[in-house]
């Protein structure tokens, strides 16, 4: 299966993932992407519930890390373009869960926009697609996503999308919020997402 998934996402970066919302374009990483995103998402209210700001290490570090995943899955937490104007408004997307503690390897769907994209609905059109293409285009059964209690936002989005509370699923992790380090996950299988958009 791992080397299919391989040979999947080689021939899919040689192609260049692109999918299209009525607002958004998802798609690959390009060189010149990674200066808008930063300046637009590492700042301190965007990163308030994500471990902070980040320094020039964490932020290659991370890089390589949305590269990789392509690599390993043929899926990542993709670069979120607007169409209107071609900004850079942040990512979405999907990666195997892969926080120490946590349900590794599961399907994840996330997300990170710049402060100037909040309360437009970008974060919604863009994790329905992702949860689209998880279901219909990678064969996921089930896909969990991961937040803070205080970052009401994320887990008020994730109720929108249809996911529930996953008690079970939690875990601590300090990487995000060290004085609250407990990771709340909420989850939606293939068959609630089905029936919620028949």
């Amino acid at each position: 299966m791992r080397r299919w998934l391989r040979a999947f996402s080689m021939a899919d970066m040689n192609e260049g993932f692109r999918h299209e919302t009525e607002r958004l374009i998802l798609r690959d990483w390009r060189e010149d992407d990674w200066l808008p995103f930063w300046e637009g998402t590492n700042t301190p209210n965007v990163m308030r519930w994500l471990g902070g700001v980040c320094d020039a290490e964490k932020r290659r570090a991370a890089q390589d890390r949305l590269l990789s995943y392509t690599l390993d899955h043929g899926h990542t937490f993709w670069c979120v373009e607007r169409k209107d104007d071609g900004a850079i408004l942040g990512f979405c997307g999907l990666k195997r869960c892969n926080q120490k503690g946590g349900p590794i390897g599961m399907m994840e769907v996330g997300w990170r926009l710049r402060e100037d994209a909040w309360g437009k609905g970008y974060a919604r059109e863009a994790a329905v697609a992702s949860l689209d293409l998880a279901f219909e285009r990678f064969g996921a059964d089930e896909v969990i996503a991961l937040t803070v209690q205080g970052n009401a936002p994320s887990w008020g989005l994730m109720i929108k999308l249809g996911m529930r509370r996953r008690e079970d699923l939690d875990f601590e992790n300090a990487d995000f919020t060290p004085d609250t380090p407990l990771i709340t996950v909420y989850s939606i299988d293939r068959a609630s997402w089905e029936a919620q958009h028949a």
